[in-house]
């Protein structure tokens, strides 16, 4: 862990604005797209960068908007990394967030955002909070492979359950699908069916299957080799260098997907999930003549 002063903490403009108050990941989850090479790190992926003065960038940035939106995290870097727990960068931001009015849609794998429920629960009473949560494998062992430094998909179906119960939506990644790894529909009817249990408001899916990228192919790889022996070489004869690689099951289990989230109306298309997202509930708390 390093720390940097950075010169601006918010990203894009209009609906999507975003913000990531790390760089890097110690979850070493096996298939992670931000360690390719195009994101241009020049530091080891685990030795995380914290923009030790995100909370004052952002204080300030949010008292000189004068349209209130919705904040995103965690799109590159887990917002709730273990270094989260004695910097608590990500709960400063929070309460500034909170401070100015505006809306967060915060996205995670970790069960460390309970530490920050109550906080969330306030912003999405005064506007709107949206908790994202990763899910992969409802195996537990196959979870400690794919994502060996986080908690399992059973406690992050936990903390969705818990975001239902104060009433906070939630949007669940189900990506990616690892070819012949956890393809299946046992797998996949199983995090929809525990999806439909906790009342998730949308399924981001971009189809049955991963990408690879250069730096991130060759950690893939090398994880493969190591839980998966001989299975790296079926990926090269089959996919090659490609950049998508999609699952032999693809169409039966987006059928299955598009099914399950249909029969119990469950938002299932990335774009549909992220307009809701990006949506800011401008009259909130506007006060109606019937009110008084």
């Amino acid at each position: 862990m390093h720390f940097v002063e950075t010169k601006g903490i918010l990203n894009g403009s209009g609906k999507e604005i975003g913000m990531n108050i790390y760089r890097g990941c110690s979850h070493g989850c096996i298939y992670c797209d931000s360690r390719s090479l195009c994101y241009q790190f020049t530091h080891p992926f685990e030795d995380i960068e914290v923009k030790i003065n995100a909370p004052d960038l952002l204080d300030k940035a949010l008292s000189s908007k004068r349209k209130k939106c919705m904040i995103g995290t965690g799109s590159m870097s887990d917002p709730y990394m273990h270094c989260e727990k004695d910097l608590r960068l990500t709960r400063k931001c929070l309460e500034i967030i909170h401070k100015h009015g505006f809306g967060v849609c915060i996205q995670t794998k970790s069960d460390m955002i309970l530490d920050d429920i109550g906080l969330l629960e306030k912003i999405n009473k005064d506007t709107k909070s949206v908790v994202q949560m990763t899910l992969t494998t409802y195996d537990d062992n196959l979870c400690r492979i794919l994502e060996p430094n986080v908690c399992n998909t059973k406690r992050r179906i936990e903390v969705l359950e818990e975001m239902q119960r104060r009433g906070i939506p939630t949007i669940v990644w189900l990506s990616p699908v690892l070819p012949f790894i956890n393809d299946t529909e046992e797998n996949i009817t199983s995090i929809l069916n525990e999806c439909v249990r906790v009342g998730v408001k949308g399924i981001i899916c971009f189809g049955m299957g991963l990408t690879l990228r250069d730096g991130d192919r060759e950690y893939y790889y090398a994880a493969l080799d190591k839980h998966f022996p001989g299975l790296k070489e079926k990926y090269i004869t089959k996919y090659g260098n490609s950049y998508e690689v999609p699952s032999p099951n693809h169409p039966h289990l987006m059928q299955l997907f598009n099914r399950i989230c249909k029969e119990n109306g469950i938002i299932s298309t990335p774009e549909k999930c992220f307009e809701y997202m990006q949506e800011f509930p401008e009259n909130k708390n506007q006060i109606s003549i019937f009110d008084l």
